[in-house]
Parts: C-alpha cells; sequence; structure tokens
C-alpha cells in the first residue's frame, strides 16, 4: 500500500499560472476535430481569429499542475481516467493570463484488491483579477490502490440517462492525426502518439485523448442545442467509458428536459459507448 487516506487528503500540488494566446484556443479547437468542415461557417469561429470563440472544455486544459499523480504515491502505471465535469462561471477570453489551484476533495476505498476513486477538484481564476472562471473535477480510479482507509461511504450514483428515444443525434468525425494536434494543448503521453507505447498497454495503435472525446461531445451539444453559443453551457459532466481511436466517427445522442440535457457518445460502426451518463446544465 503506497498511500494512505491522510497522506492524499493532505497532498498539496503548486498553484500553477499560464498565459495563453489566440493561437492556444484555435489549436484547443483543433485537437478536438472543429473545423474538419473549413466551409462551416459556425466552426470556423472557433478556428480562426476574426470574431474568435472559445469552446468551453478548453478550461479542462489550461494551467495544468503535470503530472500530479506521479508524486502522490498512487501507483500511476494503473491509473484511469473515470469521470469528468466542469462548471463554467463566465466566459473563457480568447487569450489571457489564468491560475489554477488544484486539490483532492475526496477519496473513496473500494477495497483491498478493489482501487480506489481519487476525486481532485481544480479552480481555474483569471491570473489579474481573481474572478472565478470554471470549477473542474476529476475523477480517477486508481485501481492498484484499494485498501486505503477513510470514511465508509459510496460513490454517488451516475445522472440517469431518459428511458425514452434520443431526442437526437449529431455525428461528428474525427481526423487521423487528431490525437497528435490534441496533445499539443498539454497532454504529451506517449499512449496518444506512440505506437510502441499503445501496443504495450494492450492497443494495436495510439488511442485518442479521453478529453478530447468529450471535447467532440461538447461540439455536439454546441452544434445541436447551444447554436455554437458557448455561453449556454452552464456545466457539463459525464463517464468514460471505453477507449476510442482517432479516425472513428462519434455519435452523440442528446435528451433535452427544459435546462437540463443528457447525452452519451457512441462510436459509429461499432458497439461501444466512449462517454455515458453525460449531463449538460444550460443557462
Amino acid at each position: 500500500m503506497a498511500v494512505d487516506y491522510e497522506t492524499l487528503m493532505g497532498f498539496r500540488v503548486p498553484d500553477v499560472t499560464q498565459r495563453y494566446t489566440a493561437r492556444d484556443t484555435m489549436l484547443y479547437a483543433l485537437g478536438i476535430g472543429m473545423g474538419a468542415d473549413p466551409t462551416d461557417a459556425e466552426q470556423l469561429r472557433f478556428v480562426y481569429e476574426n470574431g474568435l470563440r472559445v469552446v468551453p472544455t478548453q478550461a479542462f486544459v489550461l494551467a495544468l499542475p503535470g503530472a500530479w499523480v506521479r508524486e502522490s504515491g498512487l501507483d500511476y502505471a494503473r491509473i484511469v481516467h473515470g469521470e469528468q465535469s466542469g462548471a463554467f462561471h463566465a466566459p473563457l477570453p480568447s487569450e489571457g493570463e489564468v491560475t489554477a489551484s488544484l486539490r483532492i476533495v475526496d477519496v473513496i476505498d473500494k477495497g483491498e484488491g478493489k482501487g480506489a476513486l481519487i476525486i481532485a477538484e481544480r479552480v481555474l481564476s483569471d491570473a489579474a483579477t481573481g474572478a472565478r472562471l470554471a470549477t473542474i473535477r476529476q475523477t480517477i480510479f486508481a485501481r492498484g490502490d484499494g485498501g486505503i482507509g477513510g470514511p465508509a461511504r459510496q460513490q454517488q450514483p451516475p445522472h440517469p440517462l431518459p428511458d425514452r428515444t434520443p431526442d437526437g443525434t449529431v455525428s461528428l468525425p474525427t481526423m487521423p492525426q487528431q490525437a497528435l494536434i490534441y496533445r499539443l494543448s498539454g497532454d504529451y503521453n506517449p499512449l496518444h502518439a506512440d505506437p510502441e507505447a499503445a501496443r504495450r498497454v494492450g492497443f494495436d495503435r495510439p488511442i485518442l485523448h479521453g478529453l478530447s472525446t468529450f471535447g467532440v461531445a461538447t461540439h455536439a451539444l454546441l452544434k445541436a442545442v447551444c447554436g455554437y453559443e458557448p455561453g449556454r453551457i452552464a456545466s457539463i459532466a459525464g463517464r468514460f467509458t471505453a477507449p476510442v481511436f482517432p479516425g472513428e466517427t462519434f455519435l452523440t445522442d442528446y435528451w433535452i428536459d427544459g435546462a437540463v440535457v443528457s447525452f452519451r457518445t457512441r462510436v459509429a460502426g461499432r458497439d461501444v459507448v466512449a462517454i455515458d451518463h453525460g449531463k449538460v446544465e444550460l443557462r
């Protein structure tokens, strides 16, 4: 047992400040597939500097704290990204300087041999004013770290999808080189670029970043229910359920219930759900 509950809850990550530019904003949008149709005027607004708009989930890649999990004592080789969420308090500017602070806010021990859930929260703020821009939560499943102790409790149940036919489905392609583009926004894990690294963990080729897939789902929802107005998304959350590959086409099913939109993202041509139990709250 490498760590215990008290050690994890007391683990501290230094704050990170980053200055980003319009180029970074366009690069992020390209890395989630925006601009796949360069004649689409709505997509162009996210990848062209004239009137540039920002996809809300770009907050996920700003002021990243690096490989903090490696320093926490958790078994890094057996970590799996389980869930992701973001609450967006104000629109991200297309360029600026931001500061992020990360802390572990909860640990749920599933028992010896069963792993543990680590919930980390990152608050992104404007570096100059201190105004909060986004609150980001990431749940990781530490498969090698069960039995670390802490209060006995269960994981919160996932958002239930409606028991009816989806109100619509958006089909969006990804590019074969999409992972190579997305990694330039800060996630340089070789699993997404190096075929040999992918083969070592059981994949025949590099897989797409989970957060790039999440970005594609966000694009689908911007298109289907927001009229490509990024400020309409107040929050978004989802659970990662399967790896996917660059070049595949994603089908995002959605259900609209007032200001709440439920969604899941599937892979065309394969019986695979990449993101499940998705939930968006609209303004």
